[in-house]
């Protein structure tokens, strides 16, 4: 059957079609990348860490032979063995509802998308495992169903085999179809490949997307439900020419991660700025920072108030001032503490806030906070936001950007304290901290002003400085979306020691 069977995609019409059923596949059509390598590596890498990344890219020329000379099902057969086996299905789920969706997002067709979005019913044929785009498709696209390869299982763990009929390829998407369907037929099929056919010709109109690799894929302000959380460490989508990158730079940088760490923990403050430099790490100071507190007047020391980038935030405002500055924070890893050049004040959800403890750093020098959800709309940022207001009135907004080119410096789901680490294994890394002006005495909470109009201002001086929206969502909605759970770092109970029979 030759693919001018059916006709092209921009020959189909997207007006009126509210009352019509598509079903479409997903890689080469509602995306553009005709190659789901790089997806199967992200949840090899978030969830396998670099050996199973290795094993993937080794596995993926068997992959690829079997594909293109034997049959598509075998080679998507190889890719979800290296890439599933032995992992849990929850992790695999984690992953597909934190990581996955930015980067399909950023590849959806603009052609395909068009007829896609303007049906009301909505389905996705697909060979991937359904577990990996179940998520994105419903919660982002506005799916209504998803019919992908279903993964064996055992114990909550997958074996790296498909559950029967196997991959859907060729008869086996035809036969998903009228099982979903039954006898009653979807008005429009889009596919990219002759696979594709015994679907398409179930469909009263069947549609080719023709491979365009230079077509610009849809903005994501034009799907249904922005994307606004996402976790996962990774900046690029890895590709086979991009994962081999990471794991050939991988043990250079985290060498180079280790030496930047240990001249931030080690060297006087003043000389860091120049050893990140002379290290490859690029720390920009934009506006003017406030001077030392001085002690013999009795004035109580600055409030720097960070908009949340990574757990690094306090060290590198520390380098731009050139002293160190201690850190009221949420909880923070034990190794993060350890390797910390600055005092960090770790205060957990189950613990109230001292604020003899906090009103004595301010009268010793400066304090930095560097709080996620600034609306500050849970009980504990109230009480966060409103004790720093009634101890002073010396607030500084400082807003932060950091740039990662390989690597991102923060993770939801993964262990904390490994930040530090990724973020310093880029490249070149960089930290661009800009000091805004000093808030006036008529916006503190002295002046009248309550804690809430006092965060909420802040947030939106420091969203403007770096034109970002402002949001009412809270660090504990970002954990739960993406970890699930409040972002809370346990702290084990101390044992106490029995005095008696000594």
């Amino acid at each position: 059957m030759a693919i001018t069977t059916f006709p092209s995609v921009d020959k189909c019409a997207s007006i009126g079609r509210e009352k019509d059923t598509v079903v479409a596949d997903m890689d080469g059509t509602l995306l553009r990348g005709r190659s789901s390598f790089p997806y199967f590596a992200l949840v090899a890498f978030e969830v396998g860490g670099v050996l199973r990344l290795l094993i993937l890219l080794l596995a993926s020329p068997l992959a690829g032979l079997l594909y293109y000379f034997v049959s598509e099902s075998a080679g998507i057969q190889v890719l979800i063995f290296a890439t599933f086996a032995g992992m849990k299905v929850s992790d695999v789920e984690s992953v597909a509802r934190a990581v996955l969706p930015k980067f399909y997002s950023e590849d959806l067709h603009p052609e395909s998308w068009k007829v896609f979005s303007s049906c009301g019913k909505r389905c996705v044929l697909t060979a991937n495992p359904r577990v990996m785009v179940e998520a994105f498709l419903k919660d982002f696209l506005g799916a209504d169903l998803v019919l992908g390869t279903e993964i064996e299982s055992y114990k909550g763990r997958a074996t790296g085999f498909v559950k029967k009929p196997g991959v859907l390829v060729g008869k086996n998407k035809a036969d998903a179809l009228i099982k979903a369907f039954g006898e009653s037929k979807p008005d429009i099929g889009l596919g990219d490949r002759h696979t594709d056919f015994p679907f398409l010709a179930l469909c009263k109109e069947g549609y080719i997307v023709p491979p365009k690799p230079e077509v610009k894929a849809v903005t994501t302000s034009k799907i249904p439900k922005p994307i606004i959380f996402h976790d996962g460490r990774l900046v690029q989508k890895p590709t086979p020419l991009m994962s081999l990158l990471i794991l050939l730079w991988i043990p250079i940088g985290f060498i180079l991660a280790c030496l930047r760490i240990a001249a931030g923990s080690l060297l006087p403050m003043p000389i860091v700025y120049y050893a990140f430099w002379a290290l490859g790490v690029r720390v920009i100071i934009k506006g003017t920072p406030p001077p030392p507190v001085n002690e013999s007047n009795n004035k109580s020391g600055v409030l720097f108030i960070c908009s949340h980038r990574t757990l690094l935030d306090p060290i590198f405002l520390s380098t731009a001032l050139g002293r160190p500055i201690p850190a009221v924070t949420y909880s923070v890893s034990r190794l993060s503490e350890i390797i910390s050049p600055i005092k960090t004040v770790r205060l957990n959800r189950d613990r109230d806030l001292d604020a003899s403890m906090i009103k004595k750093l301010l009268q010793e020098g400066d304090l930095a906070i560097c709080p996620e959800g600034t609306t500050c709309r849970e009980p504990f940022l109230l009480r966060f936001s409103a004790l720093f207001a009634e101890l002073t009135d010396e607030l500084v907004p400082v807003a932060m950007v950091n740039k990662m080119s390989m690597f991102h410096g923060t993770t939801a789901r993964g262990w904390k304290g490994m930040d530090p680490f990724y973020f310093f294994m880029n490249p070149s890394p960089a930290y661009e901290v800009t000091f805004l002006n000093k808030l006036p005495y008529e916006l503190t909470c002295n002046a009248g002003k309550s804690s809430h109009e006092v965060a909420n201002y802040i947030q939106r001086v420091i969203a403007a400085t770096l034109s970002y929206e402002c949001t009412s969502f809270t660090r504990k909605d970002k954990y739960r979306a993406l970890a699930g759970n409040d972002g809370i770092v346990v702290e084990k109970p101390k044992i106490k020691k029995s005095i008696m029979g000594c």
